[in-house]
């Protein structure tokens, strides 16, 4: 009986992850569709956001395989999709896990969405009109004075997509911290020892993260890491300061 029992509960598990599988592909097919019709205005936008990069907009980038273009279109409605429809895929996952959590656990997931929505959207925000300018402008420029650059679309859309999708997963830095706090896996102590490592993680991930060399673009990434390992840090500290009020 008991071995039937797990048998019919290991089945009702895998049905249910298929059924919620199956919400979020379907979520993100038609989502990238959708965006797919719109590719150019994101394309234009991505070229020429108001960031201050100007250079296409007296000039276009180029492809130079017959499929370079399309593939490139398709990634970006790909991404975009996802974008829109992460909050419905975070549902599904919260639904997948909610009949093993207790009602203020469900609550929390429930409350967190929203949270990595803006946190993701902030580090898009950004990366995009921040980092992504002085990023672009340094590797045209560097060197134009020997060569002339002429810059495939799939290159700098990879570069782009790369670097915003870093910085918007660097942004939930203090979620994350908040959650292991809560889960008193780390505390306040422990996050203020490792505090000098961890700026030179921060700046080794600049230096993994930007395209460039050089050092002004590195730090431009570094800070915004620090600051966000210093709000996870106020975070932990006033989760273990009510703690201990209790």
């Amino acid at each position: 009986m008991n071995k039937a029992n797990t048998k019919n509960t290991f089945s009702n598990h895998v049905l249910e992850l298929r059924k919620r599988l199956i919400i979020s592909i379907i979520t993100i097919l038609i989502s990238g569709i959708i965006t797919f019709i719109f590719h150019k205005d994101i394309l234009e936008f991505l070229l020429n956001p108001t960031n201050g990069l100007t250079y296409f907009q007296n000039t276009k980038p180029i492809y130079t395989e017959l499929t370079e273009y399309i593939s490139v279109a398709i990634k970006v409605s790909i991404y975009t999709g996802i974008l829109i429809s992460s909050p419905i895929i975070f549902l599904q996952i919260i639904l997948f896990l909610s009949p093993g959590l207790k009602k203020n656990e469900k609550m929390f997931l429930y409350l967190s969405i929203p949270i990595i929505y803006v946190t993701f959207s902030l580090g898009l925000i950004f990366g995009l009109y921040v980092l992504f300018p002085p990023a672009i402008k340094f590797l045209i420029t560097f060197g134009s004075d020997i060569a002339t650059p002429y810059i495939r679309i799939g290159n700098y859309i990879s570069i782009l997509i790369s670097l915003l999708g870093w910085m918007g997963l660097i942004f939930q830095t203090p979620l994350i911290m908040f959650i292991l706090g809560k889960l008193k896996i780390i505390n306040s102590i422990k996050i203020k020892r490792f505090r000098r490592y961890f700026w030179v993680v921060s700046f080794v991930l600049g230096a993994i993260i930007t395209p460039t060399f050089d050092p002004i673009n590195q730090t431009l990434v570094a800070i915004p890491i620090i600051l966000l390992y210093e709000i996870g840090f106020i975070l932990v500290w006033i989760i273990n300061r009510g703690t201990k009020e209790k």
